[in-house]
This record gives C-alpha cells, sequence and structure tokens, in this order.
C-alpha cells in the first residue's frame, strides 16, 4: 500500500500521510519517520480534528 494524503491538502504541500497496512502516520516533510498509531487512536484523532 501507499501512503495517501487528505484529498484537503494542496499539492506539494506538507501535511500528515497514513498508511493503513501499517497503521502509522508520518509528515511529509520527514517521510523516513513513521508514528504507528491504532486504529481506535486514529478514530479518536480524527474525531479530535473535525
Amino acid at each position: 500500500m501507499e501512503w495517501r494524503k487528505s484529498s484537503r491538502s494542496a499539492a506539494g504541500s506538507n501535511c500528515v500521510e497514513v498508511r493503513q497496512d501499517l497503521a502509522a502516520l508520518r509528515d511529509s516533510k520527514r517521510p523516513g519517520v513513521e508514528l504507528p498509531i491504532t486504529v481506535s487512536a486514529f478514530r479518536d484523532l480524527l474525531a479530535r480534528v473535525r
């Protein structure tokens, strides 16, 4: 699977990316650093930022 950016991200801008098969997040400015996250924690994060 590939890393996905939000459809709301502008082309070439810095953003958080998601990869489902790794259950991880990363900053597009530092793609070598990944933050593992559980599905429930990710859902909670999304609920809080919406």
